[in-house]
Order: C-alpha cells, then sequence, then structure tokens
C-alpha cells in the first residue's frame, strides 16, 4: 500500500536538516554546471515523487510540476514510470526553492538508504551515477549527523507505510555492491552509529571502519572548478 499525503506530512516534518551546515554544496558544484547545481537541473537529476507525495505537494505549493519530458533520456525516463506510484516533476528552480517544500528526493540526495545483505537498514549510501558530480560524495566529511539521523529516522516511518519502498532501497543497494565489486573498488556509507565504513567489494557486503586519510582520497575524484573570466 503506498504511503498518504499525510503521511507524507510526518516524513517531512521528521526530514528537515540540512545536508551540511557548515557549507553550502550547491555553490561547489554548480561551477562546474553553467551555475546550476547538477541536483538541482533536470537534465542530470530528475526528481521522481510518489503519487502520494505528489499530492502532497501540489496541496502546499505552486513550485511543483509534472515534467515534460523533452529529451530521449526523459521520455525514457517518464515511460518507465507509467505502471508505478510514482511520477517525474519538475521544480520552478533553484533560485524559486522552497526549502520546506523540497521533495523527498531533494531532501536526500546524493544519498539512499543503504541495506546490508541481511536487508538491514544501516546507513546511507550515494548514488554512484553522480560521482564526478556532485562535490558531497566526494567530501563526505561535511555531511551532517543529524541529517543521517533524521533521513534514517523518516525512511524507517515510510517503510511502515508502504513496504516496497524499503525493497526498492534494497535492491539499489544490492546493485551497488555488483557495481563496485566489478569495479574492484570499495564504497563508503555513513553508518546509523555515526561512524564511517568501507564495504568492501566482492565480500559479501562486509563492513570495516573507514580511516580519516583514506577517506580523504575521495577528494581526488572531484575536478577542481573552472577557471571564471
Amino acid at each position: 500500500m503506498s504511503a498518504t499525503a499525510k503521511e507524507f506530512a510526518e516524513v517531512y516534518r521528521r526530514f528537515t536538516a540540512p545536508l551540511s551546515k557548515r557549507v553550502d554544496c550547491g555553490s561547489k558544484c554548480a561551477p562546474h554546471n553553467g551555475g546550476i547545481p547538477f541536483c538541482c537541473d533536470v537534465d542530470n537529476a530528475i526528481p521522481l515523487v510518489d503519487k502520494g507525495e505528489f499530492q502532497l505537494l501540489k496541496s502546499r505549493t505552486d513550485m511543483w510540476t509534472r515534467l515534460r519530458p523533452s529529451t530521449p533520456s526523459q521520455r525514457k525516463e517518464v515511460k518507465d514510470l507509467e505502471s508505478s506510484d510514482s511520477c517525474a516533476v519538475k521544480c520552478k528552480g533553484v533560485a524559486h526553492c522552497e526549502r520546506d517544500n523540497r521533495s523527498l528526493a531533494c531532501r536526500a540526495f546524493p544519498y539512499f538508504p543503504y541495506f546490508d545483505a541481511e536487508k538491514n537498514l544501516v546507513g546511507l549510501a550515494h548514488y554512484w551515477g553522480f560521482e564526478g558530480q556532485c562535490w558531497v560524495i566526494h567530501n563526505p566529511e561535511v555531511v551532517d549527523k543529524k541529517f543521517v539521523k533524521e533521513m534514517i529516522d523518516s525512511h524507517e516511518y515510510l517503510f511502515l507505510k508502504d513496504p516496497d519502498w524499503a525493497e526498492t532501497f534494497a535492491e539499489n543497494s544490492a546493485s551497488m555492491r555488483r557495481v563496485y565489486s566489478r569495479r574492484n573498488k570499495k564504497f563508503l556509507i555513513l553508518h546509523r552509529d555515526g561512524n564511517q565504513y568501507w564495504v568492501l567489494p566482492y565480500s559479501g557486503g562486509k563492513m570495516v571502519l573507514a580511516k580519516t586519510a583514506d577517506v580523504d582520497k575521495l577528494k581526488k575524484g572531484y575536478p577542481d572548478a573552472p577557471a571564471t573570466t
């Protein structure tokens, strides 16, 4: 059973913490994308909302509309959603953002709830398709622990109302383990216990505590800001 608009309102109430109070991460990636943060550009990241969530948003603001696809990739994304309970949406743009009326996808980006191989929700993992674009993925030390806690708490509430969401993220977590095993690379988890852990490739999802110096190497994967004239 899908979550209702009222239940999504409770999710929003539980999840208000910014990703970081120390850094405006949008200012870090925007220079690489014509001045627009990657997560606020539907040509790079299309927000997906459950129909119950979209009902809530429409009752609160005029900031959101259904996405009218204009590119082949957008048309494919929208077509793939035809038989689901989700829809692709578009906001008025970063200059008109209403913080209280951000979608759940916007609040969580670039992270998703990570389930281990036993399907326990243990923390947050990043959407790997945005590596090299999203500055935060390469600088995870800026993520506030309150953000991690509220994201997990709000999603656990949502999963109780709509178990299909939990299954979707469990499958996404398993996909990430397969992708990184093929790359023979480890990936980082922001654990609910407040620490950071590496998930090792070809290990069945084994996690080991991450050392600060090792995590700092992620910074090398992000390009320098382009020169301005």
